[in-house]
C-alpha cells in the first residue's frame, strides 16, 4: 500500500468520524483491528480526527475488550471483518449509541438491524477523502490510551499525550538515520505500545512497514529474509525461540541495519548470537514500560566490551534518551551511592499524563522525591547505579523480591542460574506456595523438555543457599508467552495452583 492510499483510506474514515459520531464522550476512538490495512488507517483516521486512539485487539476475550470499551468512553469504533466476528459479543451491556465503521464491509444493512441501538457505516457509507476537515492536535492532548495490566486484576489506562511520542520518534529517527529506504518489521500488537515505534517513526521518514500474518511470524528469520528487513525490533523471546530453532546462524540476515529488542530482559546469549547472525547490523537493547511512553534508556551492544558489563546474564539498558532524567534511590526515595541497587525513577518528555480517571493510582506511581521539583515515574525495577561512565544494569522488579523464611530472595539471580547451569535462554523462577510472610520456597520452569531437572538442582545446590534452590523444576515444551509476546508468569501460577 502506498502512502496516497493509506491517506486517502485515513482521511475518508476521518472525514466519516467527524460527520458522525454521536455527541458527547472524551475525544477518543477505539480502533478493534488486528494486523490489517484498516487497523493502520485506523489509527491515522482517529489522530487526522484530532482524537486519541484507543487500540482493541480482537485475541483478547471479548469481556475484557467491552471493559476497556466501556471505560475509555469511546462513542465510534472502527472495525476490521476480523474484529467484526466478535462484535456481538464485545457490545452485550453497551447502552450508549456508539457509531461502528467497518471499512471492509460493504453490506451493513444485516448488522444495522442487529444492533438497532448504533450506527453502522461500511465501505459505501463512508465520506470522501476531501470531506476531511483538518483538526490540530494539542501538544498535551491523548495521542493513545493504552490500558496495561494492573495489580488488581483491572487495565488501567495509560495516557500518553502528543508531546511524547513526538519526542521519542524524533530521538529515534535521528539516531538511527532513518530514510524512505529502510524496511520494518511489526511484531507486536497495537495494544503493545512498542507497535508505535514500527508505525511512527517508518511513518515519519516514508519508510516500508511490513506486517506478518500470526502465521508468517511462526518463522520470522525466513519473513526477514524474503522482505529483506533493515530494522528490527521485537522483544526478546523472539530471539530465544530463534535461536532455539536454529535460526541465529551466523551472516544469516545480512540486510539489517538496526535489531532492537525491548519489553523484557535481554540474555548475553542471544544478544551475541543475534550480533554474528546480523553481522551488519547494531544491536541495541531498549527499556521503558508504557507510562515513559514505549522506551526511556537504551544500550549499544559491543561484543567486546558488553560481556563484562553485563549481570546476572542480562544485556544492561544502558543510558537515558536525550533529555530524559533517571535517579536510583532507596525505600524513602533518596539516590543511592553509585555501584549501589535501588529503584529506577525516570522523569523527562516522555512521561505521561498518568492513569485514566485513576487519581490514587496515578499519585502513587508518579511522585516528585525529595529535594526534587520534578514528577518521576516510579518503575517498580531494581537497577545498580552505575559508576563513573558505566551502564544502568538491570536486576529485577522489586516484586520479584521474595522472603523464603525469612531471607530476601532474588528470582533475577535464581533464573540467570537456571539459564546458565541448564544451557537455556529463557527461565522462569516463582516463590511456591505463598505464605502471609512470603513464600515456603521456589518452583522454576524451564521451556525444554530434553533435560535432567534433578542434575540441574544437584548443579544450583553449589551456587545457591539452600533456601534459594527450587523445590522442582518443572520442564515445559515451551513458556507462555502473553499477548505482547513476553513469559507469561502468571499463566505458570496457574499452572502451579492447578497441582496443589
Amino acid at each position: 500500500m502506498t502512502y496516497r492510499e493509506l491517506r486517502e483510506r485515513a482521511a475518508g474514515i476521518a472525514a466519516t468520524l467527524q460527520r458522525r459520531t454521536p455527541p458527547g464522550g472524551p475525544p477518543l476512538t477505539g480502533v478493534f483491528a488486528y494486523r490489517s490495512p484498516t487497523a493502520f488507517a485506523g489509527v491515522l483516521a482517529t489522530l487526522f480526527r484530532g482524537h486519541g486512539y484507543v487500540p482493541l485487539n480482537p485475541t483478547f476475550p471479548p469481556e475484557r475488550t467491552r471493559m476497556m470499551l466501556q471505560r475509555s468512553g469511546c462513542r465510534a469504533v472502527i472495525v476490521d471483518s476480523q474484529s467484526e466476528e466478535q462484535l456481538d459479543a464485545v457490545l452485550e451491556a453497551i447502552d450508549e449509541e456508539l457509531l461502528l465503521i467497518l471499512p471492509e464491509k460493504t453490506q451493513v444493512e444485516g448488522l444495522q438491524r442487529r444492533w438497532a441501538k448504533h450506527r453502522i457505516a461500511g465501505l459505501k457509507d463512508l465520506e470522501r477523502p476531501m470531506a476531511w476537515d483538518i483538526e490540530p492536535a494539542c501538544p498535551d492532548s491523548i495521542a493513545y490510551l493504552l490500558f496495561t495490566s494492573g495489580s488488581t486484576g483491572t487495565p488501567k489506562g495509560v495516557m500518553v499525550a502528543h508531546r511524547n511520542v513526538l519526542h521519542f520518534v524524533d530521538v529515534m529517527v535521528h539516531r538511527y538515520g532513518i530514510t524512505e529506504q529502510d524496511r520494518f518489521s511489526q511484531t507486536f500488537d497495537m495494544t503493545f505500545d512498542l507497535s508505535a515505534f514500527d508505525m511512527f517513526v517508518a511513518w515519519e521518514r516514508g519508510a516500508c512497514v511490513c506486517c506478518p500474518s500470526q502465521k508468517t511470524l511462526i518463522n520470522p528469520g525466513r519473513f526477514m529474509q524474503e522482505r529483506r528487513l533493515t530494522v528490527w525490533f521485537s522483544v526478546p523471546s523472539v530471539g530465544v525461540f530463534m535461536k532455539r530453532l536454529g535460526m541465529l546462524k551466523p551472516d544469516m540476515y545480512p540486510t539489517l541495519r538496526w535489531s532492537l529488542f525491548c519489553g523484557e530482559p535481554l540474555p548475553v546469549e542471544v544478544a551475541q548470537a543475534w550480533a554474528e547472525a546480523a553481522p551488519r547490523s547494531v544491536l541495541e537493547n531498549l527499556y521503558g514500560p508504557t507510562e515513559l511512553t514505549i522506551a526511556c534508556t537504551l544500550y549499544r551492544w559491543d561484543s567486546q566490551k558488553s560481556p563484562s558489563e553485563c549481570e546476572n546474564g542480562l544485556v544492561p539498558i544502558g543510558e537515558p534518551y536525550p533529555a530524559m532524567g533517571v535517579l536510583v534511590v532507596n525505600r524513602d526515595l533518596q539516590q543511592v551511592r553509585p555501584g549501589e541497587e535501588g529503584e529506577l525513577l525516570v522523569t523527562g518528555p516522555q512521561l505521561t499524563m498518568g492513569y485514566w480517571q485513576d487519581a490514587a493510582k496515578t499519585a502513587n506511581a508518579f511522585v516528585v522525591p525529595p529535594s526534587k521539583n520534578k514528577i518521576y515515574y516510579r518503575t517498580g525495577d531494581r537497577v545498580r547505579k552505575p559508576r563513573a561512565d558505566g551502564p544502568l544494569v538491570y536486576l529485577g522488579r522489586l516484586d520479584h523480591q521474595v522472603k523464603i523464611h525469612g531471607h530476601r530472595v532474588e528470582l533475577g539471580e535464581i533464573e540467570a542460574h537456571l539459564r546458565q547451569e541448564a544451557r537455556v535462554e529463557s527461565a522462569v523462577a516463582l516463590a511456591w506456595p505463598l505464605t502471609p510472610s512470603g513464600a515456603g520456597g521456589i518452583v522454576a520452569f524451564l521451556g525444554e523438555t530434553r533435560l535432567d531437572a534433578e542434575a540441574i538442582r544437584d548443579k544450583l545446590r553449589t551456587k545457591l543457599p539452600a533456601y534459594a534452590v527450587p523445590r522442582q523444576i518443572h520442564l515445559l515444551p515451551e513458556l507462555p508467552l502473553n499477548p505482547n509476546g513476553k513469559v507469561d508468569r502468571k499463566a505458570l501460577l496457574k499452572i502451579l495452583e492447578a497441582m496443589a
